[in-house]
C-alpha cells in the first residue's frame, strides 16, 4: 500500500488559526484515495520543521511527501515548482529567529524542483473546482525552507514523489477585499492534487499561460 506524508503548519504570526492545518484536518476526513494517509502538523520554525519532517519521513518511508503552508496574499491554491536555498524572514519564527539572507543548507544547490507531477496536479485541482495555480515561488521564510530541506532530503530516492503546496488564507483571517478560500474549496482541490500524486503516471504537459 502507498504511504502518503501529509503535513501543515501550526498557527502563527498572532493568528489563532493556520489555514494549511484546518484545510489538511478537512482532507484527512474526506480520504478516500487508495494509499494510507499520514498527517502531521509542524511548527513554523526554521529548526524543528525540518527535523520533525525528517523524523517523520525515517519512520514512514513515504511513498509521496506533500508539505501545505497559508500563504497570505493569494487566492488559489498554488502548486508549487521550485524551492530555493535561502531564507529571507519578514518576521521572527516560533523560536523567535529570523535570519537573513542566509542559506537552508550551506553548500547544497541552490533550487531544487518538486518531484510531484506538478501540472497534472494543477489540473486536478481545478477539475474538482478549485481555484488553482502553479506557483514558481514558495517565498523565503518557514515554507520554503522546509520545502527545500524536503526535496534536499530525498534527492536521489528513486520512486518517492514530493513537494509543496500552499492554500489561501482562510474568509475569517482576512479583512475586506484581501484575497482568501473557504477550507472546503481548498481541501477540495488539495485532495484532489493528493490523488494526481499518488495515480497520475507521468506529467501533462500544458502551456505555461494557462497555469493561472
Amino acid at each position: 500500500m502507498t504511504t502518503v506524508l501529509l503535513t501543515a503548519f501550526e498557527p502563527f504570526d498572532g493568528q489563532t488559526v493556520n489555514a494549511s492545518q484546518e484545510v489538511v484536518r478537512r482532507v484527512e476526513a474526506a480520504w478516500d484515495v487508495s494509499a494510507t494517509l499520514v498527517v502531521r502538523v509542524l511548527p513554523v520554525s526554521f529548526r524543528r520543521a525540518r527535523q520533525e519532517l525528517r523524523t517523520a519521513v525515517a519512520e514512514l518511508e513515504p511513498d509521496v511527501v506533500v508539505c501545505v503552508g497559508e500563504a497570505g496574499g493569494r487566492g488559489a491554491v498554488g502548486v508549487e515548482r521550485v524551492a530555493v536555498n535561502v531564507i529571507d524572514a519578514r518576521i521572527p519564527d516560533a523560536d523567535g529567529s529570523a535570519p537573513v539572507d542566509v542559506p537552508v543548507i550551506a553548500g547544497a544547490p541552490a533550487a531544487f524542483f518538486s518531484t510531484l507531477p506538478v501540472k497534472a496536479c494543477w489540473a486536478a485541482a481545478r477539475e474538482a473546482g478549485a481555484p488553482a495555480e502553479v506557483s514558481g515561488t514558495a517565498g523565503t521564510y518557514v515554507c520554503n525552507a522546509t520545502f527545500y530541506a524536503l526535496q534536499h532530503l530525498l534527492g536521489g530516492r528513486e520512486g518517492v514523489r514530493s513537494g509543496f503546496v500552499h492554500v489561501p488564507r482562510l474568509p475569517e483571517q482576512v479583512g475586506a477585499g484581501e484575497p482568501a478560500l473557504a477550507a472546503d474549496v481548498a481541501a477540495r482541490g488539495l485532495l484532489a492534487v493528493l490523488r494526481a500524486a499518488v495515480e497520475t503516471s507521468t506529467d501533462v504537459r500544458v502551456a505555461a499561460g494557462s497555469l493561472a
